[in-house]
């Protein structure tokens, strides 16, 4: 019988931890050492669109851990958020935060989530989901008041908020699934996993 591989994270997420405990994986973390604001540079003039930086950061995470663990599967996972053709990152701070969600009143963004699986170097797997996500339009004061609840949880995400939890509140409609949302596609990967033979199907 053969032994199947050792499958590790490659994100320090807490949320995309949480989904593949939750789904009964058998993982660990093991975080990449990429510098993702170097790795985008280098798309830069490429016209890349949020989903191609999306999977080609997921894609850089996933290689560079599975080349230190040659033996493993190796999990990357990334998200970009756009709205037209400006890329959002997460907040630095919480005025950082305010803007995010003062743009992003009124209007409908994407959330672009990628995974990848690599093994010894090489990308064996590939996927991006794509959620559009409308925000109802915000009043500054509210918006001052959200920021004010939730707190530092405002900073852990690109667009300043977590659907999980009061950020909810902040949107009218919402097309995609939650898992995408969340940062990890996760019917898609399971899926591959099963085809790959990692887990039981």
């Amino acid at each position: 019988m053969t032994q199947k591989p050792e499958l590790l994270l490659a994100s320090g997420s807490p949320f995309r931890r949480q989904l593949l405990e939750n789904a009964g994986l058998s993982f660990r973390v093991e975080r990449s050492t990429i510098d993702e604001r170097a790795v985008e540079k280098t798309l830069e003039g490429s016209n890349a669109d949020p989903e191609t930086v999306a999977e080609v950061l997921a894609e850089a995470k996933a290689v560079e851990v599975s080349e230190r663990f040659p033996d493993a599967l190796v999990i990357g996972a990334d998200q970009t958020l756009s709205l037209g053709d400006e890329v959002f990152h997460k907040p630095a701070d919480m005025e950082g935060a305010r803007h995010h969600l003062l743009k992003l009143s009124g209007r409908t963004h994407q959330l672009n989530s990628a995974v990848v699986l690599a093994r010894a170097g090489e990308v064996i797997w590939r996927h991006v989901g794509v959620a559009r996500l409308s925000m109802r339009a915000l009043d500054p004061a509210f918006i001052g008041r959200h920021l004010a609840s939730v707190g530092e949880k405002a900073l852990s995400s690109v667009g300043a908020y977590q659907i999980e939890g009061e950020g909810i509140q902040l949107f009218e409609k919402i097309e995609g699934d939650t898992f995408t949302i969340v940062g990890l596609p996760l019917l898609p990967l399971l899926q591959e996993l099963r085809v790959l033979g990692v887990i039981d199907g």
